[in-house]
């Protein structure tokens, strides 16, 4: 079966395939990895853009290990789950330290790296070297759900378990990059989580879920919990020269290295704060909104603020910085924050 099963998905890819992602050409370690690192919770569609900037500025790994944090941070602002844009820079350097600037092609040696699980290692090994590697990325375990009929949600570890078993046994001995695309591109264009093009599908006749008529059943989706909410306060404080206080925050938690408005958890730490940059509070409506994370939903005040004092660029503490306009496209800013930003200065 596994041999069927390969063959037919490769003869499908060769006709339907997707044969023209911008990290294919040309496909290396480097550009598989930061592909597979940005397709992390993130849809092709959005990542094409950020994956052509970030190469167009940062074309291979020496040059990741050696660019500034705030350029990376950057260049990855919008993308979400900034941990993989730390965890790729961090790997990058040690790349350059202990692996002669290339990432290593021992899986051990790659597992160890910052930010690479089993199926990113094994997407470089078999995308850029051809080396026999299964992957079980979210399309990957859709599929092999289906064609096995496992009903259960493919994130229990049994059941994640056999899958793994099961990606594994199915790997052809020839062809591993265009296999492990084929695998990938038919879950995310064929095999979809609503209504599946099944009559298209090359291995259909195979697929238990299908005999079944079970395709909107499987795989059981991840059991809902309710999303707390938090509330914040953001102080939004601009200077004469037009400049604007930003914040770094903490290297971990969210947002985590980001520049961000300073926050406070209550109206006496907003005046507090306030009172250290001399400034007064704008006569200006406040701004609301909401920001949803993945475990929780973020409800924020912001508060404008204008110190006339003159203030040098770092303050008291090294993790305020007053920044120019200019300044703020080439900053690590968290989405909602620049778009706050950069649409009230248009206005």
């Amino acid at each position: 079966m596994a041999a069927s099963f390969a063959q037919r998905l490769l003869d499908w890819f060769d006709r339907c395939g997707r044969h023209d992602l911008p990290w294919q050409h040309p496909r290396n370690a480097y550009r598989v990895w930061l592909s597979e690192v940005m397709l992390q919770q993130t849809q092709v569609s959005t990542v094409i853009g950020y994956f052509e900037r970030f190469v167009l500025a940062i074309p291979d790994l020496p040059a990741l290990a050696a660019a500034d944090p705030d350029r990376v941070l950057a260049l990855w602002s919008g993308l979400g789950y900034y941990s993989r844009a730390r965890n790729l820079h961090k790997a990058a350097r040690i790349c350059v330290e202990r692996h002669s600037g290339d990432l290593p092609r021992d899986f051990d040696a790659l597992l160890a790296l910052p930010g690479i699980g089993r199926s990113t290692a094994g997407a470089i090994l078999a995308q850029a070297l051809e080396l026999p590697f299964p992957i079980l990325d979210g399309n990957v375990k859709r599929v092999l759900s289906r064609q096995l009929g496992l009903r259960d949600w493919p994130g229990q570890s049994d059941v994640e378990r056999q899958l793994w078993e099961e990606s594994e046994a199915r790997l052809p001995r020839q062809r591993l990059a265009d296999y492990t695309q084929a695998l990938m591109d038919l879950g995310a264009t064929v095999c979809k989580r609503q209504r599946p093009l099944c009559s298209e599908c090359p291995v259909a006749d195979e697929c238990l879920a299908k005999q079944g008529n079970l395709q909107a059943e499987i795989p059981a989706r991840k059991p809902r919990k309710t999303s707390p909410q938090r509330e914040t306060i953001m102080l939004w404080i601009t200077d004469n020269q037009g400049r604007t206080l930003l914040q770094r925050r903490p290297p971990s938690g969210i947002w985590g290295g980001l520049w961000s408005l300073p926050e406070a958890s209550s109206t006496e730490d907003v005046d507090t704060f306030a009172l250290r940059f001399g400034a007064v509070q704008a006569d200006v409506a406040l701004i609301r909104f909401q920001h949803v994370f993945s475990h929780f939903k973020l409800n924020v005040t912001v508060q404008r603020f204008h110190s006339a004092r003159p203030i040098p660029r770092a303050n008291d503490a090294p993790s305020n910085a007053w920044f120019a306009q200019a300044d703020l496209y080439g900053l690590g800013l968290p989405a909602p924050i620049r778009r706050l930003v950069e649409n009230c200065q248009e206005s």
